[in-house]
């Protein structure tokens, strides 16, 4: 079990301003002009917003949709390479759902995999991400299937959990104790975990049943079901948008180009791609291996729950629902994996 403490909702009020005071960046989800939320840039703790999940995921602050990798400059026969800054100011993301901190984590493997990106994990020492225990999602939720939980503190340093006039604040790791110790003040000695096992009974409960926690079942039948008539079913829904990816708190595609600015300078930029679109495995021959919608449907769900549990034994999945309320012909992945357990299990149709 973590080390506790708590802190009260003034003081983590004051936390938050001694963070600006100290010329450290914070974010957390707030309201935007438009009436949404998503994970910006705050000043003041009274703007986060708690019981909305938002739009966007922690991802962007660690592979931005675009990004510069090195600029280049002709120098009469040369090139010179201009590398770009890997050392970033300190940040602390809160407020975050704990299924946007455990993706951050999940990333980490492919992100350290073949190289170490030094962008990604630049920003990953500089960063703390204080999350807070969900209060359940919609229907579109389902972390508990794919083995974390509205309070799972994978990816967290810092899980706060609502107890009486404040919260129990959960030490997930020492880059958590650190922040706790350099802000001693804001913390005191108050009500444990145990406290907060109603609202955290409750929030899972809101979420089990969505879908059902079989992610063995749904690999071993993806592995094996390549040219199942499934495929071309789910495939007839999908405009291939990319909004999925582009609002997945894990997808990590993307695309490097070389971009002029000058006669004799330019950047490589890396911006986020997605499976989803045809141009993404189009070969300069011509030739596409993904060449219908049917295929690249198939793509999505063939890596997160069968590609990349094979190669790092985990999940590319975290639960938050964000494709399903994101896809303008309601593509729903509750949908999906269930009826995939179904028919793997003999319950829905042909296995």
């Amino acid at each position: 079990m973590s080390t506790t403490t708590f802190i009260r909702t003034a003081d983590l009020k004051g936390l938050v301003a001694d963070f600006n005071a100290a010329g450290i960046g914070v974010a957390g989800p707030a309201r935007t002009s438009d009436g949404a939320v998503d994970y910006q840039s705050i000043t003041s703790f009274d703007a986060v917003v708690l019981d909305a999940q938002p739009r966007n995921s922690l991802k962007q602050f660690f592979l931005p949709p675009t990004e510069p990798l090195f600029k280049y400059a002709r120098q009469g026969q040369d090139v010179a390479i201009l590398e770009v800054p890997m050392s970033f100011p300190p940040r602390v993301l809160i407020g975050a759902r704990p299924c946007d901190a455990a993706a951050v984590e999940v990333l980490d493997r492919v992100m350290n995999w073949d190289y170490k990106d030094e962008p990604w994990f630049a920003r990953r020492d500089a960063t703390t991400i204080v999350t807070f225990a969900c209060p359940g999602g919609d229907r579109s939720c389902f972390c508990t299937a794919v083995g974390l939980a509205p309070d799972a503190t994978r990816g967290s340093d810092l899980l706060l959990a609502p107890a009486g006039d404040g919260y129990v604040v959960e030490i997930v790791t020492p880059k958590g104790q650190k922040l706790v110790d350099a802000y001693a003040k804001r913390f005191a000695t108050g009500a444990g975990v145990d406290a907060t096992k109603a609202y955290r009974d409750t929030a899972r409960a809101s979420v089990e049943g969505h879908v059902p926690a079989r992610p063995d079942v749904i690999r071993a039948w993806v592995e094996t079901h390549f040219e199942d008539p499934f495929w071309a079913e789910i495939s007839m829904r999908c405009h291939g948008c990319g909004g999925c990816a582009a609002s997945c708190p894990t997808c990590h595609c993307f695309d490097i180009v070389d971009e002029p600015e000058t006669l004799t300078e330019g950047v490589r930029r890396r911006n986020w791609d997605t499976c989803q679109t045809s141009l993404f495995t189009m070969h300069a021959s011509g030739h596409n291996p993904r060449h219908d919608q049917c295929g690249r449907c198939r793509q999505r769900v063939n890596h997160k729950f069968a590609i990349y549990p094979a190669r790092f034994n985990d999940i590319l999945c975290t639960g938050c629902g964000r494709c399903a309320r994101t896809c303008p012909a309601g593509q729903d992945v509750t949908e999906i994996l269930t009826r995939i357990v179904a028919m793997a299990t003999g319950q829905g149709g042909a296995a």
